[in-house]
């Protein structure tokens, strides 16, 4: 039998080492050799690896076609406000990130789920009588997007399954499927300014579902979920105690006609996880600076759900400690005049857009309410040389040079979405370039009835 020697080496400064030495009363074992294993290398991806699928990027990357060369190439693809430079951030925001730099206070590690100051700014922003927060309510993440993964982890179990919007962002789908979670894809109504299918909605709960996702106002779609809307939402998940995945970056995004209302403020008992971040409000979005704000007024999540993301949080330890440092500053030095001129802008090309692509025989575009998106419906009957949506918006980018997204990428096929914040000239130079595509394509004389936003 083996016998072990444990041998505890160390002195002066130095940590203690351990030497463990391995008697052999038999034959002596040689390094590299061990019995019945011959080493080879054998070196594999991980099972979450090949389960993590983004849909985009897959649908994106097979797209081997190249733009006209007789014409610009106009993106009409990425929600990165940024990209063009006529939506800056505010002086303000900018500011406060390069005192917090100078100062040099915020150099090391933070705790992994924020600062205690920069939670208390986070709750002191979004408090209010009827959603009532706490620091202890709030925890930093790196971006909204891991909020949400965050969120996830939390919530559910390989196994289990969550409702996700259809179309919807495709983010929730590559994390979920990447866990072990299944995908349940609840419709939303073009017809009814993309209100939920209520119906739909309900008869996909089951003993395993985990959760909820309710994205508002919404990517792809650009809609805005009216008061009433939200309660019928809020009635389904009380019935079958179903918690709420908020997914709220584009909150306060909205036009000046509709109103924003967070879905915690009109809930009495169902509990709500929700997600935010500075990226779109602030168009700083590679900052990553994202929260998730704990709504459980009954304590129904109690402290499982709370300790649970506390933990969660510590596998990366938290967000940038520069933009954390900033955060307060940000919050509350920001003037009402760039929230306002932003949405004006974005309110602008939406209508220029929507107006014109109203007018183009075969498409039918959704009139939006809020964020930076228009989805556009194909009378693809009128387009019998594509097959799908895919196939015609790679022949909008090879004949005229601007890229749309195809809505399979959101599980929404024969749509595409368009971003409206590209500069006005863009807007319309695209959508004349959409207007001479279709033109070319199209077949049949009916005319195309749009669909209206319910105000």
């Amino acid at each position: 039998m083996d016998s072990y020697l444990i041998q505890v080496n160390g002195h002066g400064d130095h940590a203690p080492v351990l030497d463990v030495h391995l008697k052999n009363t038999g034959s002596t074992i040689s390094p590299g050799k061990v019995k019945g294993r011959k080493p080879r290398w054998a070196i594999r991806a991980s099972e979450m690896s090949k389960k993590t699928f983004n849909p985009v990027r897959a649908i994106v990357d097979s797209m081997k076609v190249e733009p006209n060369p007789k014409k610009a190439m106009i993106s009409l693809s990425l929600g990165d406000p940024t990209v063009f430079g006529n939506l800056p951030t505010n002086d303000e925001v900018t500011r406060a990130v390069k005192e917090v730099l100078d100062s040099g206070q915020y150099n090391g590690y933070a705790p992994s789920v924020g600062y205690q100051s920069c939670r208390e700014a986070v709750a002191a922003y979004y408090n209010c009588p009827e959603a009532p927060l706490k620091a202890q309510d709030v925890i930093l993440t790196s971006g909204c997007s891991q909020a949400i993964e965050l969120a996830l982890a939390v919530l559910a179990n390989p196994g289990q399954n969550i409702l996700v919007p259809r179309p919807g962002f495709s983010l929730y789908k590559t994390l979920a499927l990447s866990m072990g979670i299944e995908v349940k894809l609840y419709n939303l109504l073009p017809e009814k300014a993309w209100e939920i299918d209520l119906e739909h909605l309900e008869s996909l709960v089951d003993e395993k579902t985990a959760c909820l996702i309710v994205n508002n106002p919404s990517n792809p779609c650009g809609s805005l979920f009216s008061k009433s809307h939200l309660q019928e939402i809020l009635a389904v998940a009380s019935r079958q105690c179903v918690p709420i995945l908020a997914d709220e970056i584009y909150g306060d995004m909205v036009f000046a006609d509709c109103k924003y209302e967070p879905i915690a403020t009109l809930s009495t008992n169902v509990p709500i996880l929700s997600c935010g971040g500075l990226a779109k409000r602030w168009l700083v979005p590679g900052w990553r600076m994202g929260w998730i704000l704990i709504h459980d007024r009954r304590d129904i999540f109690g402290n499982e759900i709370r300790d649970g993301l506390i933990r969660l949080s510590q596998r990366i330890l938290g967000p940038c400690t520069i933009v954390q440092g900033a955060l307060e500053r940000i919050l509350h030095r920001t003037p009402p005049e760039f929230y306002h001129n932003t949405l004006s802008i974005l309110k602008s090309n939406a209508d220029l857009c929507y107006a014109a692509l109203s007018a183009i025989p075969g498409l039918q575009p959704v009139r939006p309410a809020g964020a930076m998106y228009l989805m556009v419906g194909i009378e693809m009957e009128h387009f019998p040389e594509f097959e799908n949506d895919v196939e015609f918006t790679e022949r909008l980018i090879s004949e005229q040079s601007v890229f749309c997204l195809p809505a399979t990428c959101f599980e929404y096929p024969n749509f595409f979405r368009v971003v409206i914040t590209v500069p006005e000239e863009m807007i319309l130079e695209a959508c004349s370039r959409i207007q001479e595509f279709c033109e070319m394509h199209y077949q049949g004389a009916e005319g195309a009835q749009d669909l209206e936003c319910d105000k």
